[in-house]
Order: C-alpha cells, then structure tokens, then sequence
C-alpha cells in the first residue's frame, strides 16, 4: 500500500511538472501596465553582460540574439544597463522588418533574463540606422529600494546624471560596429509614455 501511495505521488509530480512546462510564461502578451499603473519591462540582456539575447515568442524563452546565422557577442563593453521589452506592446518597421516590442534599457543593477520590473521612464535615446529611426525607452526600477540613480524626469536625468546619459550615447553609437549608427535625438519622459502607449495592443 506504502509503496503504491508513493509511486502515485511520484506521478502526481511528474504531472504537475509536466503541467507547469508546458504552460510557459508568455512575456510578450503581459500586460503593459501593472496593478499600481507603472509600465513594466521584461528584462532580456542582463547589465554587464555580452551576450545579446532576445526573446522568442513562439518558443517562450530567451535565446542569443543572431548576427550571419550565428549567436551574437559584443566585442565592446558589455550591457551599462538591463535590456529588454514592453511587454503587449508592437513596433511597426518601416523598413518591412518584423514588429518587435517597445525596447527599453533599464538603469540599475543586474536582473535575470525574464525578470518583470515596474519602470518609470526617464526620455528615450532616439537613434538612426539604415535611414531609419530607432527609439529606446531610458528608464530605472519604480522601487526606490531597486534604484541605483534616482532621476524622476528627463530635465532631472540630464541635470544630475549627464555622464550617466554621454555613456549611453556612446555606447549605442558604438556597440556594433558593422551596424553604423547616429545620434538623432533625446527625447522627455512625456515622448516616452507616449511612444509606449502608440504601440500598447
């Protein structure tokens, strides 16, 4: 009887198991605001990192970003911030490219690709390639406790934080250097919740 309860709840676990991988987080379709009425972002490059990953919606899970075929590694600095997504957000391309989701690169320290942060958007770095503009939401964690630099607006941001701000300019000018890229523009937090809310689904 012992050894029959027991062989039964190994498959009650075997099931459940089973149950939780099959029913994946699916990132993509969050919700772009949370509870408490912040955007959230799904972190898909953690800081300090130099492997660019992505996140594939069909497979649910993160995989190397690709460049010829093959998974992509900076050869510069690696990440000065986490990377990633709003999520129930998509970007129309101009240029035929897929849709992808509102990217964001959040200020602080490192999280785990998947982590779901509440953001507060600082301005967005507007970039050019292929003649074609390139917006990224600027952001730091809503939690005061998660925050390693506290700007509450783009004027603040720049007035405090312009090192903070001439590094990723630089970074993102420079990150690829088989993908010539310029500096168009930064844009206010107000641009910033505006572009996220353009492309909420």
């Amino acid at each position: 009887m012992h050894s029959l309860l027991h062989k039964t709840w190994q498959l009650s676990l075997l099931l459940l198991a089973l149950a939780c991988f099959s029913c994946q987080t699916d990132y993509q379709t969050l919700p772009a605001l949370s509870e408490t009425k912040h955007w959230q972002a799904v972190v898909t490059t953690p800081s300090g990192s130099t492997q660019p990953l992505v996140y594939d919606a069909t497979e649910k899970e993160f995989v190397p970003q690709l460049e010829t075929g093959q998974p992509r590694k900076l050869e510069f600095l690696p990440y000065p911030g986490n990377e990633g997504f709003i999520p129930s957000t998509l970007v129309d391309s101009a240029q035929g490219r897929p849709a992808a989701p509102v990217p964001v690169i959040i200020l602080g320290n490192q999280k785990e690709p998947g982590t779901v942060l509440e953001i507060l958007p600082v301005g967005v770095l507007v970039l050019e390639r292929d003649g074609e503009l390139h917006h990224l939401v600027v952001a730091v964690p809503a939690r005061p406790s998660e925050q390693t630099i506290t700007p509450n607006s783009f004027s603040d941001f720049s007035g405090r934080y312009p090192a903070v701000k001439k590094i990723l300019e630089q970074w993102y000018l420079h990150q690829n250097p088989r993908q010539p890229t310029r500096l168009a523009a930064w844009k206010d937090e107000t641009f910033a919740d505006q572009l996220i809310q353009q492309w909420v689904q």
